[in-house]
């Protein structure tokens, strides 16, 4: 579960909430039912007409996904770097039989591993695993980021559903208006309520989320040509300490690596 996602959400609706309190007695003003169909709904229609109903609910699930599946650390690069070369050293004692029977587990948690472990078994060269697993990478990537695209989209929408909402409260005003003027300050109130909802919906949930999904796509990318690198290396039959210092060029000098302190 991602506590800084859940923080950022509470604080961003608490601030609005604040905001509220502290301006009016008359909280209901706020709440209205008409407007939060016409900004959601009208979202979520021009959202189907424009993608793919599988885009749409697939991007639907990434919302949860940002508040409830965990974030990705930078830990975990320093992991895959450590599990690649402790392969390193058991192809130098066992070969790729080693190599085989070791990854066994993880080539059923990780996809893109177990791939990528095929094609070092398989006898392919370092550069033809890095050419096969870099089309892995990219398509795999496109793939996923629909969703942070289908988001960006929700988010260009909202804001527009919530101004037609107000020019159907203002046109009903306006044709009101002649029977009893003093109802032109509470239904201009109402009017404005739905750019308000559309503005909060993209604003506030629709774009973090994008942004959320789009962030965490960029980071397991960089992960997996890391280790597309490593598993290239593999195939290359590179010794244990130039497969460190190979992968750790690609991270922070803050997270490389160490085989001296694995061996303590």
């Amino acid at each position: 579960m991602s506590f800084a996602t859940i923080i950022g959400v509470i604080v961003g609706f608490g601030l609005f909430v604040g905001a509220v309190i502290l301006s009016t007695d008359n909280f209901m003003v706020f709440l209205n039912l008409a407007s939060f169909i016409m900004v959601v709904g009208g979202t979520f229609a021009a959202t189907f007409t424009a993608y793919e109903a599988r885009y749409v609910m697939l991007s639907l699930k990434g919302l949860g996904s940002v508040i409830f599946v965990s974030k990705v650390g930078r830990a975990i690069l320093t992991n895959e770097v450590g599990r690649v070369i402790r392969w390193g050293y058991i192809i130098q004692k066992n070969g790729l039989p080693g190599l085989e029977s070791d990854a066994g587990k993880i080539r059923h948690q990780d996809r893109f591993m177990g791939f990528g472990i095929d094609l070092v078994v398989s006898g392919y060269t370092g550069q033809e695993i890095r050419e096969i697993l870099a089309t892995t990478v990219e398509t795999t990537f496109q793939r996923h980021t629909v969703q942070s695209d289908v988001l960006r989209g929700m988010a260009s929408n909202a804001p527009a559903f919530g101004m037609i909402g107000t020019l159907v409260g203002l046109i009903i005003m306006l044709d009101n208006m002649g029977d009893d003027p003093s109802k032109i300050g509470p239904g201009m109130a109402v009017a404005l309520i739905t750019t308000l909802y559309g503005i909060l919906f993209a604003r506030l949930i629709l774009l973090p989320a994008a942004t959320k999904v789009q962030q965490r796509e960029e980071i397991l990318r960089f992960r997996n040509y890391l280790v597309a690198e490593g598993l290239a290396l593999l195939a290359e039959r590179k010794s244990p300490r130039y497969i460190q210092d190979r992968m750790n060029a690609y991270l922070d000098p803050a997270i490389h690596f160490s085989i001296d302190k694995m061996r303590r």
